[in-house]
């Protein structure tokens, strides 16, 4: 690889780094969600900086081609990513539902009590 494409990984890298960390700061992103991203930024620092890394675990792993690894890696991240928000939107979902059973049961009982109040009183 060129010393263009090693510098354009190193900083895209360090960038990412850079976003989740100043996303954490503003807390626009929680700890939970940015692992998955800082694992990934760090990794891919590691791999800017050290590139025959990647040849070395491709080797290991028996892969022909070092970026196939890296795509590969690439995409069990992504995939723990998903796996994670879904996780959390199922028990979102179902919180939610419970909240719109409990509003309509309190909007009920409301009614009720403003037709009470409201009936004329039988002396």
């Amino acid at each position: 690889m060129s010393l263009p494409s090693y510098i354009a990984g190193i900083v895209s890298a360090v960038l990412a780094l850079i976003v989740v960390a100043e996303m954490l700061r503003r807390r626009h992103l929680r700890e939970r969600h940015a692992i998955w991203w800082l694992i990934t930024g760090v990794l891919g620092l590691v791999v800017g900086i050290f590139p025959q890394l990647l040849v070395s675990a491709s080797k290991i792993l028996g892969v022909e081609v070092p970026t196939n690894l890296a795509f590969f890696v690439s995409i069990a991240v992504l995939f723990f990513v998903c796996l994670q928000h879904s996780a959390e939107l199922t028990v979102l979902e179902s919180k939610t539902r419970t909240l719109a059973e409990r509003t309509a049961i309190l909007e009920l009982r409301l009614r009720e009590l403003e037709k009470l109040r409201t009936a004329p009183e039988a002396d």
